[in-house]
């Protein structure tokens, strides 16, 4: 396929929208039209990007390739729709609800030679990016993530983790070396403070933080290795690398004093929109007929392993011990 992809959008709420806008922004790309169960909605956003709004069937039936950006429980239905009327997919985070219905939407795909990609938006961010070519020369022993900030003014039925903390489950696992062997996990706030604890046959471990409670913003990860410490910055696309380096006694106006400075590099991070590298990679897919980036096996064991979160927390909960009573 050399000519531009013909590309849809199904569901155009908060996240869909912006599908549709970098679709109509991107040169390999033509936005053939959205959809939505809102169809003022769905002629709304058509409208504002200069593209039509179909029913589902019809909109699968002009396009190659469509973003899936419905709410989660409607995953299954829209995805499996498309990957029968002959349609790749992207399939925005968390992938399905149920592993095994993702590994059955995989099947049906492979079956028709169509590629499914999973949102997994930081994977494209290109702080993430450039941290990819760090991490290969250093020896990670620990990651640190934080995804925090104040309640959503979205709708959204998914736990923190599903919603928040699936991001960095997702990023952790692209960076570390082998499987999670061993998962911990406590909530506060209802359900909407959780901090996990992820162990890794090769012996690394990470903690992952993230709220919905928090009024600061915050959307980092750190990275500890045997010779630097990695900090990255998602909103602010940055990279730091602090090495280590000696301590000294210094002699000032008699006084004798200790000081310890680390060297700090800041790699050239190419700054861009992370939701466009995300579609143009879609559409490179689609075009070559490569494997995409971040894979529906990558959707399924960032489900899995956020799903084995949930129940150490609620295993967590049911083991309390009882509140010891003011004497």
């Amino acid at each position: 396929m050399t000519d531009r992809v013909r590309a849809g959008v199904v569901g155009v709420g908060s996240m869909g929208r912006h599908h549709a806008r970098v679709y109509s922004e991107l040169p390999s790309v033509e936005l053939v039209g959205v959809t939505d169960a809102d169809q003022e909605n769905a002629r709304t956003v058509g409208a504002e990007f200069d593209t039509q709004a179909l029913d589902r069937d019809e909109l699968f039936s002009r396009v190659d390739a469509v973003s899936v950006a419905v709410p989660t429980r409607y995953h299954e239905a829209v995805a499996r729709a498309a990957i029968e009327s002959g349609t790749h997919v992207l399939v925005e985070k968390p992938f399905v609800d149920d592993p095994e219905v993702g590994r059955s939407l995989l099947a049906a795909a492979r079956e028709r030679d169509l590629a499914v990609q999973v949102g997994h938006i930081e994977r494209y961010n290109p702080a993430i990016l450039a941290l990819q070519d760090v991490i290969v020369e250093v020896d990670p022993i620990a990651f640190a993530a934080r995804r925090q900030g104040p309640p959503v003014d979205r709708d959204s039925v998914d736990s923190v983790v599903f919603d928040l903390m699936i991001h960095d489950i997702d990023v952790v696992c692209s960076l570390a070396d082998g499987a999670v062997s061993d998962v911990s996990a406590v909530g506060a706030a209802d359900g909407d403070h959780v901090i996990a604890q992820l162990e890794f046959e090769s012996g690394l471990v990470a903690s992952l933080t993230a709220s919905r409670v928090t009024q600061q913003r915050v959307r980092d990860l750190a990275v500890t290795a045997d010779d630097c410490h990695v900090d990255v910055d998602y909103m602010d696309q940055s990279v730091q690398i602090h090495r280590h380096s000696l301590p000294e006694y210094v002699a000032t106006d008699g006084d004798v004093r200790y000081r310890h400075e680390s060297v700090i590099e800041r790699p050239t991070v190419e700054t861009g929109e992370p939701l466009k590298n995300e579609l143009s990679s879609f559409a490179e897919t689609v075009q070559e007929g490569s494997e995409p980036r971040t894979t529906g096996e990558d959707g399924i064991r960032a489900v899995e392993i956020a799903a084995w979160i949930e129940s150490e927390i609620e295993a967590e909960s049911e083991t309390a011990p009882p509140e010891v009573p003011n004497l």
